[in-house]
């Protein structure tokens, strides 16, 4: 249940930005994909500018390993979605 109060609060915000931005939604196919490429590199900064900031070397088999494991990661099965208790 958190992921869908998490996704429904993300959705919201990004909605606001939208009508902060006059962009329609859904937006038109190619501001959609441009999107959705800002949405992945805003999600993979986040781990460098950690490593950055604790000190640690940012190299090209750091990105290789680590970013590419969350990027190109397995797609979640049925039974992943499922909660602990068995609930939907």
């Amino acid at each position: 249940m958190k992921i869908y109060v998490i996704s429904l609060g993300v959705g919201l915000l990004v909605g606001l930005i939208y009508g902060v931005l006059d962009v329609r939604s859904p937006a038109p196919p190619m501001v959609a994909l441009v999107g959705l490429v800002g949405i992945l590199v805003g999600e993979q900064a986040i781990p460098i500018v950690k490593r950055m900031l604790r000190g640690q070397p940012v190299t090209v088999s750091v990105c290789s390993n680590e970013l590419r494991a969350h990027t190109f990661a397995q797609l979640p099965s049925v039974n992943d979605l499922k909660s602990p208790r068995g609930e939907p």
